[in-house]
Parts: C-alpha cells; structure tokens; sequence
C-alpha cells in the first residue's frame, strides 16, 4: 500500500462532486487526491504522513477568482490605498500622510475611492491641491473606470481646457472648460501616461503581496483581466513570467491579453506570440479580454434604452459600444479559431447582446471548439438573451458583491436606468434557472477578493454586516450552486478541469474553512473564515 503525503480527517468534505456531495476525511499524495471517504482513508496514514484533524471544520476545493486584476491589487495595496472608507475627510488624511510618509515620491499614484463620496460622483482637483499642492496626485477609483487628479497631475499632463475628449472617455469640466480633476474611461490615459512608469521589481512585489493575500482568502487559482497597456497601465504579464520561472508562483493562473480597442484583426498575429512566450509554468495566457463597454456610473456602459438625466427624463446617450459590434463578431471568429478564449467586459444589456452576437457568429463558423467564452460583469441582461448564454455555451462571469444595496448602486445608478432596465440587473437566478454556466470573480481590486463575501451576497442580495432589504431577491442563488460558481465553475472557465471539484485524481487544490458554511444561517456566511490553503498539496496558507 502507498502511503498518502497527507490526510485531512474528522471534519466536513464539502467536494462540489454531485455524485458524493460529503466526506468527512480526504488523502493527497504528491500533488493530487488520492482518496475521498470516511474512516477508511485513515489506512493510507503512515509513518510519514502529515495528518490534519479537521475537528469539524469544512474542507472545499480551492477558490478560483475568473476576473481579478491582482498585480494592479498588489501594487496598490503598496500605494495611496482609499479603500474601506467612503468619507471625504478620511481620503484627504490619507492623501496627505501618504505624501508626508514618502517625500521622495515624485508622484502619489494610488486608488481605491467611491463616487458615492463626492456630488454626482465628480471628485474636483481643488480638494487634491489642499493637501498637496506642489507635487502631482493621480488616484483611480475602486472600478479603474475613473481617476481623480490634482492640477498639478493635469499641468505635467498637458491636460487643458483645449483638450478634446478621446474617443472612449470624457474630461469632466468647469462651466469654462478647464478639467474639473476628474477624468472618466480612456481620458484617465491622458493623465496616467505622464505617470513615471513602474519597474519591473514593482510589479513583481505587487504580484507577490497579491498571492499572499487572495492565498489566505483560500483563492488557489484565478484569471487576470488584463494583460496589456491601457489608459496608462503597465503591462504586467512580466511579473507572473518571473514568479513563474522562479518557483515563486504558487497560485495557477490564466492571464487575459488585453485587445486594443483602437487597432482591429492585424493584432492577432500578435497575441497569437504573446500567448506563446507567456506560457511559463503554473502561468498561461491563452485569454483575450474585449472590453465591450464601460460602466453604468458614468453612464458609459451600453445600453439598449437610453440613460434618464437627473429629472428622470429621457437623454440620448445609451453608452458606448467600445468595439463596432459587427467588427466584432469577425474578431471573435478569428480568435475562436485559434482556440483562444475570449473573455467580454460587458455590463449593459447592449453590451451583452453584442458579445453574445460575436459568440453565436463564431460558434456558426467554426462549429463548437470548447473554447468557454465568458462574458464578465453582466449589470443588466435583457430578459430575451439570458437563454442564449445556455443555448451558444457562454459562461456567466459574476461578481456577486456588486449585486445589493449601497449607495453607488441606489443613488448613481438605478436612478438613471430607462426602462425596465433597473430591473433586469445582476439576473444571476435567472441566468441559473436558464441553464448557464455559472462563473464568479471579485474584479479586486475594484471590490474585495474575498469569494466568502461574494457567495454571501449571491446567497443573500444584502452585503454582509449590512441592515438594508434584498435587492431584487428573486435573484438570490442557492450555497451550493454560490460556491460551485467560485470553485467548479471558475475551473471551467480557467480550463483547469482538473481542479474545482474533491474527487480521486483531482490535483489537490483545497481550502479548509472554519466552520460548515451549511450549518449556519444564510446571514452568517461571510463570517467564516479560511484556516488554511494548499496548492497541489502544499500549503501556501496557514492562519496558524
């Protein structure tokens, strides 16, 4: 008999497998499940075997996060972090102890605030220039589809009241035209380009603070939604090529090669290389990431009725279509040939509809080739295509922490949806009842990483800790099918079919949880918490 490497027992196997949904004790030996049962797996305990007692705590597959952007998360978290607040007061501390706390910074770059913080969700540059007047202040907010700067960011940019709008984004002005401070969608390039670009020690640290954080939220593999230069952004596939080569990626990733949305088809050949020379290790990029449309905020995201203004008339804008919808069916042809998979940023119904297009105009040429196309976000979905993501085989991609009541939603979105559109947001038991595959991401750092709060609100439609009523509760999934979005759903669309379920010959990818997440009421979900991680049978986690 061989011996297994390690045996977790006496607790709650929760394995995602519907052919045997619970086992109390499960054995890895090298990097893969050898066994899932009961008392019986205790006969592959030996001299040399590592034995976890579980004590009734809850073992799952490892967390897999399909649309998160973690070296972005990283080096944030290393910069001006506004996250965890939306007080105006508490941005403006954090701002100026930032620059207090690194004098030697040519610029305070960072992120992470709120529209809801601000009037109509317009930071102004005067309030940055109060607390750093002399030096320049970029800060993205917690989507990445805004930035607010200083004036001093906007003089080194060259960013004027003579300066147009680009194509794909506004420069938000005073009644005179001079920029406000704040810079919307492809106009955040304008500023972030003047940015001093990071190194590539920077991006790998960020990478490395990232892995450390989502590995302790049990995250064990995930999918990077951008790999590319926008508006500014590094292109950050070099630091996942680094972690990879040197043993210093635990985590399996996925990275998404950005398609710039000004260029057309003579970029495949392009990413047809990329893809190549990427595939390092636990490392691939065989993704391609359409950003279809923008965001509901700022009304950019594409919508089949047109946005109401603030009296609750009718405007003519109903968004923008980033890629030229019939452009788009002929791009996602190409790319569905050469078998990569393409992943949409799409959260207007329009959007959707134009992603869905593209698919079906692919799956008519080529005939079905399991590429798992995955369209990401989904805010609104029109009622006639929700079964269209069954019928062409397109995954439902979603961030569930979006889908409840807080005040970006209440107070600067649904007030300016037409139609019916308010009520066709975040459809995800729809989506579900209609036989799609589901898939969940945090899009982190936009929102929190953690997969335990996002199966809360999908289970709930009420943020955890908060005191407010279900948004649109019909809506609401089951636990089992939340934590088979984060784990067997997510797997699938990262093409790690070896993964996302507890089953003999599974790699061993798992995360033990304190407590049974079925024993407790719905409420308490996103209290539990993550003991310990592992990665092909090693733990990269422990809370100790």
């Amino acid at each position: 008999m061989t011996h297994a490497d390690l045996v977790l027992t006496g607790g709650q196997v929760l394995t995602m497998d519907p052919a045997r949904s619970r086992a109390t004790a499960l054995a890895v030996t090298g990097e893969r499940i050898t066994a899932v049962g009961h008392a019986e797996v205790r006969a592959l305990v030996g001299p040399r075997t590592e034995v976890v007692e579980l004590d009734g705590r809850a073992v799952l597959p490892g967390f897999q996060d399909a649309h998160v952007h973690a070296v972005f998360g990283g080096m944030e978290l290393g910069a001006c972090d506004l996250t965890g607040t939306t007080d105006l007061a508490e941005y403006l501390r954090r701002v100026a102890a930032y620059a207090a706390a690194h004098p030697e910074r040519e610029w305070i770059t960072g992120g992470g605030w709120s529209m809801e913080s601000f009037p109509g969700g317009l930071p102004t540059r005067q309030l940055l220039d109060e607390v750093v007047p002399e030096r320049p202040v970029y800060l993205l907010n917690r989507d990445h589809h805004g930035a607010w700067a200083n004036s001093r960011a906007l003089e080194l940019a060259g960013v004027t009241a003579d300066t147009p709008d680009p194509a794909d984004g506004r420069i938000e002005r005073e009644p005179d035209g001079t920029p406000s401070g704040m810079l919307q969608e492809g106009a955040t390039g304008l500023v972030g380009r003047a940015v001093p670009a990071a190194t590539a020690a920077d991006r790998l640290a960020g990478l490395l603070r990232a892995q450390t954080l989502l590995h302790s939220l049990g995250i064990t593999a995930w999918q990077d939604a951008l790999l590319g230069s926008y508006a500014g952004n590094d292109d950050v596939a070099d630091a996942y090529t680094t972690a990879a080569a040197t043993g210093r990626l635990t985590a399996r990733v996925n990275g998404a090669l950005w398609w710039e949305r000004g260029r057309g088809a003579e970029q495949i050949p392009e990413l047809v290389d990329r893809r190549k020379q990427l595939a390092v290790g636990r490392f691939r990029a065989d993704s391609v990431k359409i950003m279809q449309d923008g965001i509901t905020e700022n009304f950019t995201a594409a919508m089949t009725v047109p946005y109401r203004d603030a009296c609750g008339c009718a405007t003519a804008n109903a968004g923008l279509s980033f890629v030229d919808p019939e452009a788009l069916k002929g791009y996602v042809t190409q790319l569905d040939a050469l078998d990569f998979q393409v992943h949409f940023h799409a959260l207007g119904d329009r959007a959707v509809r134009e992603a869905l297009d593209a698919v079906e105009a692919a799956l008519r040429a080529n005939g079905p080739r399991g590429n798992r196309h995955h369209l990401a976000h989904l805010q609104v979905v029109h009622p006639d295509d929700v079964p269209r993501f069954a019928r062409l085989g397109a995954v439902a991609n979603l961030q569930p922490l979006w889908a409840a009541h807080e005040p970006q939603l209440d107070e600067l979105t649904t007030p300016f949806l037409g139609g019916r559109l308010a009520e066709w947001q975040y459809p995800f038991g729809d989506l579900l009842r209609a036989g799609a595959t589901l898939a969940a991401g945090s899009d982190w750092p936009v929102s929190s990483p953690d997969p335990l709060a996002g199966v809360h609100v999908a289970v709930n439609r009420i943020a955890p800790g908060e005191d407010r009523p279900a948004f649109l509760p019909e809506q609401r999934l089951d636990l089992t099918t939340a934590l088979a979005a984060y784990t067997a759903g997510s797997g699938y669309v990262n093409r790690l079919d070896d993964t996302g379920t507890l089953r003999a010959g599974a790699l061993a990818d798992l995360v033990v949880l304190d407590r049974d997440p079925f024993a407790g009421r719905p409420e308490d979900i996103a209290d539990a918490r993550v003991t310990q991680t592992y990665v092909g049978g090693e733990r990269v986690h422990d809370a100790g």
